[in-house]
C-alpha cells in the first residue's frame, strides 16, 4: 500500500475507530434491553448515532495521540479507544450476574462481527486490484477497521475491571470473591496505562490479535 501522511492516516482511522466504539457500546445497550433493562433507551443511548457515544478523550484524543506516536516513531504500535459507557441497571435483570455477563460479552462480539465485515470489504478491494489513490485509501481504512476491532475484542476480554472480561469473570466467581475482585475497578485505567507504558499490554493482546487477524485473512484468502 502507498505511504500516507499523518493527516491522511487520521482521516483513514477516524471512521473505523468511531464506528468500532459506537457499535460496541450500542451492543451493550441492545442486549441489556432484551434482558429487561431499558435504561439506555430511556436516556437516548440506545442508538448508533456516534454523537451519543463519543468520548472526547477516549474516542478522539487517545487514538489520535497513539496514531501520532506511531507515525513519529515510524512504527505501527497499538491503537485503541473507548466511548462513554452505556448505563446499565443490573437490578432490572431476572438474573443480574448472568445478565451482566451477557451484556459484557455483547461488546467484544460486536467487534468480532465488525472485524469480519471490514475484512470482507478489504477482500473485495484487493480482489478488484484497485490501484487508484482513493481505492488505496479505502483499502487501508478497511485494514484499519479490522485492526481496531480485533484490538478492542482482545483488550476488552482481559479480566481487568472495568473491562468486559472482568464482568464475565465476576459472574463466574462466588459472590463474595466477585465483590472483592470488582473493588479493583477504580484503579483499572491506571493499571491499563501502566501496562501500556511498560509494553506488557502489547505483549498480552498482540499475539492473540495477530492470530485472529491471520486466521481471518486466511479464511477469506486475503494476501497483502
Amino acid at each position: 500500500m502507498q505511504e500516507f501522511t499523518f493527516i491522511q492516516l487520521l482521516a483513514i482511522w477516524a471512521l473505523p475507530v468511531i464506528f468500532a466504539v459506537t457499535v460496541h457500546e450500542a451492543a451493550h445497550g441492545f442486549v441489556a434491553r432484551s434482558l429487561g433493562d431499558d435504561t439506555a433507551s430511556r436516556l437516548g443511548r440506545l442508538t448508533l448515532n456516534p454523537i451519543k457515544h463519543v468520548d472526547p478523550v477516549g474516542t478522539l484524543l487517545v487514538p489520535g495521540l497513539m496514531l501520532l506516536g506511531g507515525a513519529l516513531m515510524g512504527a505501527g504500535g497499538i491503537i485503541f479507544g473507548w466511548a462513554k459507557p452505556v448505563p446499565i441497571n443490573a437490578g432490572l435483570f431476572r438474573d443480574p450476574r448472568r445478565g451482566m455477563a451477557l451484556v459484557a460479552v455483547a461488546g467484544p462480539m460486536s467487534n468480532l462481527v465488525m472485524a469480519v465485515a471490514w475484512a470482507i470489504g478489504l477482500k473485495l478491494l484487493v480482489t478488484t486490484g484497485t490501484t487508484a489513490a482513493w481505492g488505496q485509501g479505502v483499502a487501508y481504512m478497511c485494514f484499519a477497521g479490522v485492526l481496531i476491532n480485533l484490538v478492542l475484542l482482545v483488550l476488552n476480554l482481559l479480566p481487568i475491571p472495568p473491562l468486559d472480561g472482568s464482568r464475565v469473570l465476576a459472574a463466574l466467581l462466588p459472590r463474595e470473591a466477585a465483590t472483592q475482585y470488582m473493588k479493583v475497578e477504580p484503579y483499572g485505567l491506571v493499571i491499563l496505562i501502566l501496562l501500556l507504558a511498560t509494553g506488557v499490554l502489547g505483549f498480552l493482546i498482540g499475539p492473540p490479535m495477530d492470530g485472529l487477524r491471520n486466521a481471518l485473512f486466511r479464511l477469506l484468502g486475503i494476501s497483502l
